[in-house]
């Protein structure tokens, strides 16, 4: 009569079971930040604009992919917009209100595919942290419509040592 025994040695697992564990692993985790930063009530509202207009009317004025990043805060996909190779001296203004925001002289070719500066105009622009996306960022926004342009990062040239990483889509360029 054969008796069953317990198996002495350690269970197995297949590379499939071992890639779908580490798969659902990675997936409750950033569902879980995702809804964190979501929920995060330290991220500020968004400042009063000086201009303001109801959405009906932003859908008005703004192509769908304007409307899309300036008050969605939507990212245009890298290299799609002609303003990254913009070279021409001149200014990039808020496609929103027209408030100027950027400098030619302050434009860098970062290799991110979005147009980048090292810094704004005075007064151009206003930041607020940004828990989306599963991390924190510090969102940029214009000044008098309070339209999402982009973000800012601490990877960027000298002076400033800042990269202001702009949606093209966000603005629009005037030679000087």
């Amino acid at each position: 009569m054969q008796r069953w025994l317990p198996s002495t040695a350690a269970p197995t697992l297949t590379r499939r079971q071992l890639l779908a564990g580490v798969a659902a692993l990675c997936a409750l985790s950033s569902w879980g930040a995702l809804a964190t930063a979501a929920a995060d009530p330290t991220t500020p509202p968004l400042p009063n604009p000086a201009i303001s207009h109801t959405d009906a009317e932003w859908r008005q004025l703004l192509t769908p992919s304007q409307y899309q990043i300036l008050r969605q805060a939507g990212t245009e996909t890298p290299y799609s917009s002609t303003l990254n190779n913009e070279h021409r001296t001149g200014l990039f203004s808020c496609a929103g209100c027209g408030l100027d925001l950027f400098s030619s002289a302050t434009k860098f070719d970062s290799g991110t595919g979005w147009p980048s500066f090292w810094q704004p105009l005075p007064n151009a622009v206003s930041e607020r942290p940004d828990n989306s996306s599963g991390m924190t960022r510090t969102e940029v926004l214009c000044r008098r419509c309070a339209g999402h342009l982009g973000h800012v990062f601490d990877d960027g040239p000298k002076p400033t040592g800042l990269r202001y990483c702009m949606n093209g889509a966000a603005m629009n360029f005037r030679a000087t």
